[in-house]
C-alpha cells in the first residue's frame, strides 16, 4: 500500500489522488497509520460486504432480544 504523511496532503495532493485511484493509500501522522484514502467504488464495495451485526451488553440489549436470549437460556438449562 502506498503511504504518505499528513504533511504530504497539501504538497502532493495530485499524486495522492492518482495513487488512491489505483489502490488504497495510507496517510500517516507522526509515523503511525491514521487514515486510508480509497476509490469510491472500493468504499462502496466494502460497505456492501460489511458485517452489520451488532453486539450488546445486557444493559443495552433491546427488550425483545433480551427476552429471546433469556428464553433460549431457560430452554438450554431445562434440556440438561
Amino acid at each position: 500500500m502506498v503511504e504518505y504523511s499528513t504533511s504530504d496532503l497539501s504538497r502532493k495532493s495530485g499524486d495522492i489522488i492518482v495513487d488512491a485511484l489505483r489502490g488504497p493509500v495510507t496517510i500517516t501522522q507522526r509515523g503511525k497509520p491514521r487514515l486510508v484514502l480509497l476509490d469510491i467504488e472500493e468504499y462502496h464495495r466494502l460497505r456492501r460486504n460489511a458485517d452489520t451485526r451488532k453486539s450488546h451488553t445486557i444493559s443495552t440489549m433491546p427488550g425483545e432480544l433480551l427476552e429471546e436470549a433469556e428464553k433460549s437460556l431457560r430452554e438450554y438449562e431445562a434440556s440438561e
